[in-house]
């Protein structure tokens, strides 16, 4: 059942109730639903396990809420900023369907909402650091279902990326499947980098990308 329909920066937007869950679809596409959950949490879960307190998050993509609501369990975790382009997936997590699955998470003190695209808000001035970056922004680096999406995942968008973690930071990228052309790019800036596969009930699984150590900048030219 469609519960509401809404324009959005790309596109229709669509919230639609299946049983007690609900789906969100994006021109005819799915993006993700309130089933389930573990990688989504997985993301943020082992992006922050290293780190001390106080840390700073940034989240991209607020989806149905499952990393956000998981990131404020964390007791390291001071604050989270969270980068949505969509006013209508806000709208639906403040007030609407999806509050639940956020856990009224967008009323906490420690939670700021910028209505942005990821890019643009990398690219400003504003903003500072992050000791940990959690992407899950479309199905992932090699199933974006917004063409400028891409370039998030490109190098240049790394390099937006990179400049944005703090010494001890680390990129969490959620991704529907496995894309290693984006590990190899991640290898080749970063000295560390873990995959973490999570299981789904069909199809490939989930993978949790997570790279810390930036290369320097140098270094990470002469390897690509």
């Amino acid at each position: 059942m469609v519960v509401e329909r809404a324009d959005g920066a790309g596109g229709e937007l669509v919230l639609r109730r299946a049983g007690t869950d609900y789906e969100i679809i994006s021109n005819g596409v799915f993006l993700m639903d309130t089933r389930g959950g573990a990688s989504e949490r997985l993301l943020v879960r082992a992006a922050a396990q290293d780190l001390d307190a106080p840390a700073r998050l940034l989240i991209g993509g607020l989806g149905v809420g499952f990393s956000l609501a998981e990131a404020l369990t964390l007791p390291q975790v001071a604050h989270v900023t969270v980068v949505e382009r969509e006013p209508a997936v806000i709208a639906w997590h403040a007030r609407g369907a999806l509050r639940p699955w956020s856990r009224g998470a967008l009323d906490e003190p420690r939670v700021t909402v910028e209505n942005a695209d990821l890019l643009d808000h990398l690219a400003g001035a504003g903003g500072g650091r992050f000791d940990a970056l959690c992407l899950d922004i479309d199905n992932g680096p090699d199933w974006t279902v917004t063409p400028g999406n891409a370039r998030l995942y490109a190098a240049a968008g790394l390099d937006l990326l990179t400049r944005r973690l703090t010494p001890r930071g680390t990129l969490a990228v959620w991704s529907a499947n496995a894309a290693p052309a984006f590990e190899a790019l991640l290898r080749e800036r970063f000295t560390r980098v873990r995959v973490r596969e999570v299981p789904v009930p069909r199809g490939e699984p989930d993978v949790i990308y997570l790279a810390s150590g930036p290369r320097p900048a140098d270094a990470a030219q002469a390897a690509t």
